[in-house]
């Protein structure tokens, strides 16, 4: 197996989006809360990352940092302290000037946050916000072109007469009209980079469906970059080309979509896939959920964090799950080429995972 690649050293990536080693932590009286503790992942144009964990595992946390909304504070004071690179097209945002990043936000990445309701001004009009996030990156628009533009993008993500809708509050929409408005706001200025954050929680499954397929739809009209962030395996078997596993601010498991879903090599998404219920075939067993709680991101435990709720953190000799951390290794050798690798951070021999699940987990689920 080969160890996952060491974080850049300022060399322009490849990838449209190329996340080094990003760590989020936040200062507190009890303590220095870990939310993300050393994420690398990249993402092309015109693919969807789905980051998949419980809630806590640093996805919401990991989605702000590269919008560049987090509060950054030195020597303890402040909200955040950041470090690593983030890569948007060639341009390094850790490092870059906050108006430059302001620039960016909005028109190069653009976010669908994950309550519209509480992320719109209850004050102004949906038509007033979409305009006003167009003539911020277009100054020398008049508002009737951006009106224009609001109304094409409300009608374009399914509102129904949206010359009239586009002068109601945020409160006369239903759930699921705020949300497309808060997709048409996003995409006003046909972002490069889409971020998705939990885009279904709260809608009944008709609208999660209507709202998955327009994200696919608009991502195939624009060419965007898309991350979803969810903890809704089925939303991501939906829309995801590559799937990120986020457990303690860490990633556990990366790769393929196909793959992780049809050959998983850690034992927490093998946790996620058995507390999920199949409407395709009879349920013959009860879910699988995964026992205990997720870790303090104050305190993570010593070694593997997800050792103390692992079932198999003694099969490794030594009690090595308990005192080394480990690191993402290729799976099944070299992978493919073109971004197709599938990795893993488990102690476990990767033989020995590959019996466990096809013995063991595979024929529960």
């Amino acid at each position: 197996m080969t160890t996952a690649p060491a974080p850049g050293t300022g060399d322009a990536p490849t990838a449209f989006l190329d996340v080094r080693d990003l760590r989020i932590h936040f200062p507190t009286d009890d303590g220095l809360v870990k939310s993300v503790d050393g994420l690398s992942f990249q993402l092309e144009k015109g693919r969807t990352l789905g980051i998949v964990g419980e809630s806590g595992s640093g996805k919401s946390v990991t989605s702000l940092g590269i919008m560049g909304l987090h509060t950054v504070g030195q020597y303890g004071r402040g909200r955040a302290r950041i470090s690593g690179e983030i890569w948007l097209d060639g341009k390094e945002l850790m490092g870059a000037d906050p108006d430059e990043v302001r620039r960016l936000r909005g028109r190069e990445m653009a976010m669908i946050f994950q309550d519209p309701l509480s992320a719109m001004h209850p004050y102004f009009t949906i038509g007033h916000q979409i305009t006003e996030a167009y003539r911020v990156h277009h100054p020398d628009a008049d508002k009737k072109t951006a009106r224009k533009r609001a109304v094409e993008l409300l009608d374009r993500v399914g509102i129904p007469q949206p010359d009239r809708r586009v002068d109601d509050y945020p409160h006369q929409f239903s759930g699921g009209m705020r949300q497309r408005a808060m997709i048409a706001m996003a995409l006003v200025n046909n972002p490069e980079l889409l971020i998705a954050d939990e885009p279904t929680t709260a809608l009944d499954v008709t609208v999660q469906a209507q709202i998955l397929d327009l994200i696919r739809d608009l991502q195939k009209e624009f060419g965007s970059a898309v991350i979803v962030i969810t903890h809704d395996l089925g939303v991501v078997a939906e829309l995801a080309d590559d799937i990120l596993v986020m457990y303690g601010g860490r990633c556990v498991e990366r790769g393929p979509a196909e793959k992780v879903f049809s050959e998983p090599r850690h034992p927490y998404t093998w946790g996620l896939l058995g507390s999920m219920p199949r409407i395709d075939r009879e349920q013959t067993d009860r879910l699988i959920p995964v026992k205990g709680s997720p870790p303090s991101l104050i305190n993570i435990p010593s070694g593997c964090a997800f050792n103390p709720r692992c079932p198999y953190a003694d099969v490794p000799a030594g009690g090595i799950t308990r005192t080394e951390r480990p690191e993402l290794r290729l799976v099944g050798g070299d992978g493919a080429a073109g971004g197709g690798r599938h990795w893993s951070a488990c102690h476990m021999a990767e033989e020995e995972r590959a019996r466990i699940w096809t013995e063991e987990i595979a024929p529960k689920l």
